[in-house]
């Protein structure tokens, strides 16, 4: 069954300008050592790894892994994607400096992009907002896989539910934000990961930090 506009809204409705102004400190330091168990650290490394000079960025937040990470050349071709027009206006001005273009629109259906395809693509903290089960997430590969260039890195990183640890924070946090439909991962296990991603990648690896399925792979 498809998602209702409802529930994929409800995936990005929390980022507001007000919540995006204490998101790194909430988020990406108290939450993401507290209860992910996976400080930023070890996304921006993730990201130093596998950015290219012509980069697609998807479901942005603040732009602070942008901002933080190194990208092989001073002038990279750099694309914003997020269906939340408040994480772009953040986003793109914390990396003006990269004069990213902007696209407003949703990854679970077809990207209207007709510009040269990209070498790495970003998908950090992202599928576990969207709706479905992981096997329903899959489509997001298929509608990235026209903007991608041959042999182009997949990477990111989601929050699992089942197959990784989860301590008394993050089972709390986790319930909670099921609940409200902040988070839609009460399915999602590292078996389910590792099969989504070798339905549509290459060269696939995901390495577990705390419940954080930290992943990439190639486009087939």
């Amino acid at each position: 069954m498809d998602p209702t506009p409802k529930q994929v809204e409800a995936g990005h409705a929390f980022y507001t300008r007000r919540s995006l102004a204490v998101y790194d400190l909430a988020i990406l330091w108290y939450f993401s050592r507290l209860a992910w168990r996976c400080p930023a650290s070890r996304l921006v490394r993730h990201y130093d790894h596998h950015l290219s000079n012509a980069h697609l960025d998807i479901g942005v937040g603040t732009g602070y892994f942008l901002d933080r990470g190194t990208f092989p050349t001073a002038s990279p071709r750099l694309v914003l994607l997020d269906p939340n027009a408040a994480c772009l206006e953040v986003a793109s001005r914390r990396v003006a400096r990269f004069h990213p273009e902007i696209i407003e629109t949703d990854v679970l259906q077809p990207v209207d992009h007709t510009g040269p395809g990209f070498d790495s693509v970003a998908l950090n903290y992202v599928l576990h907002c969207l709706p479905g089960d992981l096997a329903a997430k899959g489509v997001v590969f298929d509608n990235l896989r026209p903007l991608l260039n041959d042999d182009a890195v997949v990477f990111g990183a989601t929050l699992l539910h089942d197959g990784v640890p989860r301590n008394w924070f993050a089972r709390t946090v986790l319930d909670r934000n099921n609940a409200h439909g902040v988070f839609s991962n009460a399915h999602d296990s590292l078996a389910g990961l590792h099969e989504v991603l070798d339905d549509h990648l290459t060269d696939v690896v995901i390495d577990v930090v705390g419940c954080v399925g930290v992943f990439s792979g190639r486009a087939a």
